[in-house]
């Protein structure tokens, strides 16, 4: 018997989180803006009755806002991560593994028992429990693969007559057919672009053109990848569960600045702020980093572009916040005085466990040894970010170029001096 998956989707995931703490905000059209309040990267289905589209630039949509009854928000991504972790804490409730795929979607094992009740009252359930728990809308899709099962979901978010459950093996083939029939190859979990086209060219121009397809064929002429998506349509099982690695292969700290950064002072600073917050992460991580690539750019649609970059191997790895700083500010001999970069970067790798073997004595930090990064850390968690920095990352005021959110809402999970205020009548 084939263990059933489940795929659960928060419904337009940042806008429903903002209306977790601020109920005024239910049926009215909300969108949240990306970073410095520019476009509009999540809008409720109230926005989108209203034409709003993700991606769209907000100053356009600003002077429409007073009469179309849009509310914007900035991006509060404490809040969302906080929230998203509760969603993933309730989910594992209801099977026996969980991944999760992004900050609003999961994919729920639910185990071959399952198969023997009613899974329309299971996904009902889901969404009743996560609603009374966490306080969020969410959609699910269940069958026997991951593919089907998110395009379960599809169906359960679009088709009300599913009321958010769509089971795909209750429902009858004959709509299964049509229904794949009718939807583009696009539709796909994992197919689009340049992939999409190059189907086309074989005449699979929808869901049910890829399904009836030869996997053999599909492998010799794509890959294995794309051969398991279509006996995954077919309805065998082929892309497992993933487990949750504990650490990352990457680490990256990057941002639009609200205005440009003109000096190399500036430039100090922000790098030494990034450099603080990649020590930070990575003592959470239990890992170090052994090569940090620091970089800036200017808009693209400048008249005078830059993107200067430069490569730092570390002699040892490391989580020590002074060598990352002074690593990244290996970037500032490359920086033209009075060019206006838009933002700046850095990205560490060649990461490895930090529990790992000692590196001999000459080649040991000093700040590393003394926990100035897990000092810091704890020293942020409970009195703020900006109360405590290192060097040049703990300048105050602080600087003019961090990211503008002029809309933000309340971190209500995260800041104590934020917590939500409950009135009774």
């Amino acid at each position: 018997m084939h263990e059933l998956v489940a795929h659960v989707d928060v419904n337009s995931a940042y806008a429903s989180f903002e209306r977790v703490f601020d109920p005024s905000l239910e049926g009215v059209p909300v969108c949240v803006l990306s970073n410095n309040d520019g476009c509009v990267v999540t809008a409720s289905k109230e926005a989108k009755a209203l034409g709003v589209e993700v991606g769209e630039p907000w100053f356009k949509l600003a002077p429409l806002a007073p009469r179309t009854g849009l509310i914007p928000k900035s991006s509060n991504y404490e809040l969302y991560g906080d929230l998203s972790r509760r969603v993933m804490e309730v989910l594992a409730r209801f099977g026996p593994w969980l991944e999760t795929y992004s900050i609003d979607e999961a994919f729920l094992g639910l185990g071959p028992r399952a198969a023997a009740g009613d899974l329309a009252a299971l996904g009902r359930e889901i969404r009743t429990t996560l609603r009374r728990l966490v306080g969020v809308p969410v959609c699910v899709g269940i069958a026997r693969t991951k593919t089907l099962a998110k395009l379960s979901n599809r169906c359960a978010k679009k088709l009300p007559v599913f009321d958010g459950v769509c089971v795909w093996e209750s429902t009858r083939p004959e709509w299964r057919a049509s229904l794949m029939a009718q939807l583009p190859v696009s539709d796909v979990w994992g197919i689009a672009g340049r992939l999409e086209k190059r189907l086309a060219a074989l005449a699979i121009f929808s869901i049910a053109d890829l399904a009836a397809a030869d996997p053999v064929m599909i492998r010799d002429r794509f890959n294995v990848v794309v051969m398991r998506t279509v006996l995954e349509l077919k309805g065998t099982p082929c892309i497992p569960f993933e487990e949750v690695r504990e650490g990352k292969e990457q680490l990256i700290f990057s941002r639009s600045f609200s205005s440009p950064v003109t000096t190399r002072a500036e430039m100090r600073q922000v790098l030494s702020v990034y450099a603080q917050q990649g020590a930070a992460c990575l003592e959470h991580h239990h890992q170090a980093a052994k090569i940090l690539t620091a970089f800036a750019g200017t808009s693209h649609y400048a008249e005078e572009r830059s993107f200067p970059t430069v490569f730092v191997p570390l002699q040892a790895p490391t989580t020590d916040p002074v060598v990352l700083a002074k690593a990244a500010q290996r970037l500032l001999p490359c920086l033209e005085e009075g060019t206006r970069y838009a933002r700046a970067g850095i990205m560490l790798t060649d990461l490895r466990p930090a529990t790992g073997q000692q590196a001999l004595e000459p080649f040991r930090y000093r700040h590393e040894e003394q926990g100035i990064a897990t000092l810091i850390d704890q020293i942020q968690k409970r009195i703020g970010k900006d109360m405590l920095g290192l060097g040049h990352g703990g300048l105050r005021p602080g600087p003019q170029w961090r990211m503008r959110r002029d809309m933000l809402s309340p971190r209500a999970t995260t800041h104590w001096d934020e917590l939500a205020t409950v009135k009774a009548s």
